[in-house]
């Protein structure tokens, strides 16, 4: 008999966390497994990717209302004469606005979020949180199953998240599943009481996948040109992955006399910051805020060097499918960077600045015997990890030692 597996994750809008579980849904073999999606928000650039095997769940009309913003719901709720669930909803919002870290807000407004989004009926063989925060408070108090799993995709410690408000929930699970080694390292520091139950899965990713996505045409092509230096960067648009820094790395490209179009795919919060930088530093023409592509390959297979300046990061999935299409990588010295990179290996770490990422850049264009090498070595290295969902299957079915 198939088992019954859930799997809990608030939307699929584009995000590291969000590609690896559209990617590990790949991979299931759904002869032995039945999988449930639950999704707080049916929604974002993933959606479409999901396999037709996977069984999404609808979140409630009143939840769909409390999404619809402030004033919406509040009638919603004076309609209904919930005058008590006002409250909450207020709570929420004021949390949202007073707290400026949005994992700190997230982990706070639980206790308010909770009371809007209802539990499922079913009953599960396992349940998987695929992500940190709403999804695993979820996963512990709305959903029965024989089995509760944890993924978390981030450093905890660099999170900005308080361990006081995530331990009994994690307490509560069977396994905790991570994306490296120093993710686990962090955990092991915040949780030490998890350790035996702390397990790492890569993020899966299958190199013909790619390059069969890459091979693609799209029209924004056009934008890349021969004679300029062609910079990508994947993520999303938020203060921890340090757009900002690369914005002012190209100014200080340009002002040295360099030709660069640096193109940026994703989306966030510091959209309108960016483009105020943007216009202000006269960069319309070199720092191109492409937004969410479904299918970032073609444009990352277009790129001369592939430039992630983050502040903090778990694993980054882009990092890795930079590696698969063999594009010379930068990276920020963040806490998990040499988890990824073996610096003038397969890539460059740089201080986390933008004078490290202008000189990181200015290396690799001077020197084109490092630039080749890196390329080889990346050619000779890397050849995909599908072999991952056997660790998956181990830990679902209790065969982990």
């Amino acid at each position: 008999m198939k088992k019954n597996i859930l799997f809990v994750i608030p939307n699929l809008c584009a995000g590291g966390a969000e590609k690896s579980l559209v990617n590990l849904l790949s991979h299931i073999d759904y002869r032995l497994y039945k999988v449930d999606l639950f999704l707080f928000h049916k929604s974002g650039t993933f959606t479409n990717s999901i396999p037709k095997e996977v069984n999404i769940l609808d979140s409630s009309e009143r939840f769909s209302a409390f999404c619809n913003g402030f004033f919406y719901f509040v009638f919603y709720l004076i309609k209904r004469r919930e005058l008590k669930a006002i409250f909450h909803r207020v709570i929420f919002t004021l949390i949202n606005r007073l707290v400026k870290n949005k994992n700190l807000a997230e982990q706070y407004t639980w206790k308010q979020l909770k009371f809007f989004i209802e539990g499922i009926e079913k009953e599960y063989d396992v349940a998987i949180s695929y992500l940190e925060k709403s999804s695993l408070y979820y996963t512990v108090e709305k959903v029965r199953a024989q089995k509760k799993i944890g993924w978390i995709h981030t450093n905890y410690t660099n999170s900005g998240m308080k361990n006081k408000l995530d331990k009994e929930f994690l307490k509560q699970l069977n396994s905790i599943i991570t994306v490296s080694e120093e993710c686990r390292e962090s955990l092991y520091k915040e949780f030490p009481e998890n350790k035996d139950k702390t397990f790492v899965i890569n993020n899966i990713l299958s190199p013909t996948v790619i390059n069969v996505q890459a091979a693609k045409v799209t029209n924004d092509l056009s934008k890349f040109e021969s004679d300029y230096l062609n910079i990508v960067t994947i993520a999303r648009l938020s203060y921890e992955k340090g757009i900002d820094l690369a914005l002012k790395s190209c100014v200080k490209l340009i002002k040295h006399g360099y030709k660069v179009k640096w193109f940026i795919i994703g989306e966030g919060p510091e959209r309108k910051l960016l483009e105020k930088l943007i216009k202000i530093n006269n960069l319309e023409q070199n720092f191109v805020l492409l937004g969410i592509k479904e299918n970032p390959y073609p444009y990352l297979k277009k790129a001369d060097i592939y430039v992630q300046p983050s502040r903090y990061e778990g694993k980054s999935i882009a990092i890795e499918e930079a590696k698969i299409l063999q594009k010379p990588i930068i990276i920020t010295n963040f806490q998990t960077a040499r988890d990824q990179i073996q610096s003038k290996y397969d890539g460059l770490v740089v201080n986390m600045d933008e004078k490290g990422i202008f000189d990181g850049v200015i290396s690799l264009l001077n020197n084109i015997s490092l630039r080749k090498q890196i390329i080889r070595n990346l050619n000779e290295k890397f050849h995909g990890n599908e072999n991952e969902i056997i660790k998956f299957y181990e830990i679902i079915e209790g065969e982990v030692l």
